[in-house]
């Protein structure tokens, strides 16, 4: 499940995902405001929190996480990803050589750090 968490202020999106994302997270919630705030401010700040609870990504949504990245790799300013196994830190490094802003990871308890960096 994604959730748009109250720091999402003018070009910056902050989320949380918990459980296991579905393509529904995607496509009825996180691609519509992302794709939103891309119109608006032409390059976004995101920060995705990844709660304890969060298990990782049916097929569907892994893609349509895959596919949205690789089409606006140019629109991301900055990327905080906060908490997650590893696994997923490892992911996220590869993946930020596929996009043009910066990207950096967390541990879930520097989450207000990682919001105060994506915001600067």
């Amino acid at each position: 499940m994604i959730e748009i968490m109250p720091e999402t202020e003018g070009s910056t999106l902050a989320i949380k995902a918990t459980d296991k994302l579905t393509t529904r997270d995607y496509e009825e919630v996180l691609i519509p405001k992302l794709d939103q705030l891309i119109r608006v401010f032409g390059k976004i700040k995101i920060v995705i929190y990844l709660a304890d609870s969060f298990t990782g990504w049916k097929i569907g949504a892994a893609w349509d996480d895959a596919k949205f990245g690789l089409q606006h790799r140019n629109e991301f300013e900055k990327i905080a990803l906060v908490g997650g196994p590893k696994w997923v830190e490892w992911s996220a490094k590869i993946g930020s050589h596929f996009i043009s802003g910066q990207a950096k990871t967390y541990d879930t308890s520097e989450i207000q750090a990682a919001i105060s960096w994506v915001k600067k």
